[in-house]
């Protein structure tokens, strides 16, 4: 070897070793780019780890059902002549097909028996629907019937109570118009008939309407408290003991054995009879 082919020889070895050392970081840098390109493809879209964990969960599910199938027909309760192969195929393919069929007619006939009990129960739900809705009806009716009929026997009682008070007002205004010469009307001879009637004028103890009050002797323009005439003193048929008829606002009242004829609207005495009971 000359010293010239040593030199040319150095110098290439030289070369080759800085063109190692510069390609050294390259190649570092490269396979470091690739590595975070793929860290920011799998954080980018991390569903596509599902998708092929779940792709690969149904192909695994798919090997599992093909080896049993394929068990299934090694199997010794399975293995049939090969003549024989076509003829269970068709015989399970009839035995399937009855199954789903009969799957079919029970879960039609479950839905029959549902929809039958819907409408059944729909129709129940109607007509208390409807018994409920008549009722209402009807006891609105009679509601607005009886309204009626107590506002029509308002009026009524409205009407009658402005003819009393009309009436009232005029006998009010005539009652200065009684006329005590009715003593000398021989129907209303009380002392002939109570002498005739002795126990029609025995009436009873007579209770005051105050506690321990005694007998007064009362005169004809006396006004009483309004608790001696009262409705539990009137003589509410004067015809009986043979004294003329009232109107108006005059009763005729017991007081002790006397019967004074009141006006109840003023409480003053009108007409005395004195010791008509016995």
């Amino acid at each position: 070897m000359t010293f010239g082919q040593f030199l040319k020889g150095s110098a290439l070895t030289g070369l080759a070793g800085a063109l190692a050392l510069t390609a050294l970081p390259a190649q570092t840098h490269a396979a470091e780019s690739a590595q975070q390109r793929a860290q920011e493809r799998e954080s980018r879209v991390p569903w596509n780890r599902d998708r092929s964990r779940a792709r690969s969960e149904r192909s695994e599910r798919r090997r599992e059902v093909r080896q049993e199938r394929s068990r299934e027909r090694s199997s010794p309760s399975r293995a049939v002549a090969p003549w024989n192969r076509d003829r269970s195929r068709a015989d399970d393919r009839r035995e399937n097909r009855r199954e789903r069929n009969q799957e079919r007619r029970e879960n039609r006939r479950e839905r029959n028996q549902e929809r039958r009990e819907n409408r059944r129960e729909r129709n129940r739900e109607r007509r208390e629907y409807r018994r409920d809705r008549n009722e209402n009806r009807r006891e609105r009716w009679e509601d607005r019937r009886d309204y009626r009929r107590d506002r029509w026997e308002d009026r009524r009682d409205r009407r009658d109570y402005r003819r009393d008070r009309w009436e009232d007002r005029r006998d009010y205004r005539n009652h200065r118009a009684w006329n005590r010469a009715w003593r000398k009307n021989n129907r209303y001879n009380w002392h002939r008939y109570r002498a005739a009637n002795r126990h029609l004028y025995r009436p009873g103890r007579y209770y005051a309407p105050y506690r321990n009050y005694r007998y007064n002797r009362v005169n004809i323009g006396i006004r009483l408290g309004s608790m001696f005439y009262g409705s539990r003193y009137w003589i509410n048929d004067p015809w009986h003991y043979r004294l003329p008829p009232v109107y108006g606002p005059y009763r005729w009242v017991r007081y002790y054995d006397d019967v004074l004829l009141v006006n109840v609207h003023t409480g003053q005495v009108v007409d005395v009879i004195y010791d008509f009971f016995w």
